[in-house]
């Protein structure tokens, strides 16, 4: 029985740390940038696009082509930071992987 009651103790403290860091992701705001930071994306911990801005420069350019693509490039960098942090963080429980359930990341 007492190990029974220290497995349940167990999972009830990871369930909480799990809900902490799913806290702590939905919260969670990172910036990713273009080449020569002309565009800058935000995302959130579960890689929601926040926000874009653009260098006035480059839009005055009407190069479409080259703005796609490094809108593109910045929302790929903020979201490899924000998989980055979320690993970080689930790496602490010892979930190298980043894979659990209700917590998963697209590739």
């Amino acid at each position: 029985m007492k190990n029974m009651n220290e497995l349940m103790r167990k999972a009830r403290e990871l369930q909480e740390k799990m809900e902490q860091i799913e806290e702590e992701l939905n919260n969670l705001e990172v910036e990713g940038f273009s080449s020569g930071n002309l565009v800058k994306s935000k995302v959130t911990g579960k890689l929601e696009v926040v926000s874009i801005e653009i260098a006035p420069s480059l839009i005055e350019s009407n190069d479409k082509e080259m703005l796609e693509d490094m809108i593109v490039a910045s929302i790929k960098d903020a979201q490899e930071k924000a998989r980055a942090i979320a690993q970080e963080k689930l790496s602490s429980l010892g979930i190298a992987d980043g894979g659990f359930p209700g917590l998963s990341f697209p590739n």
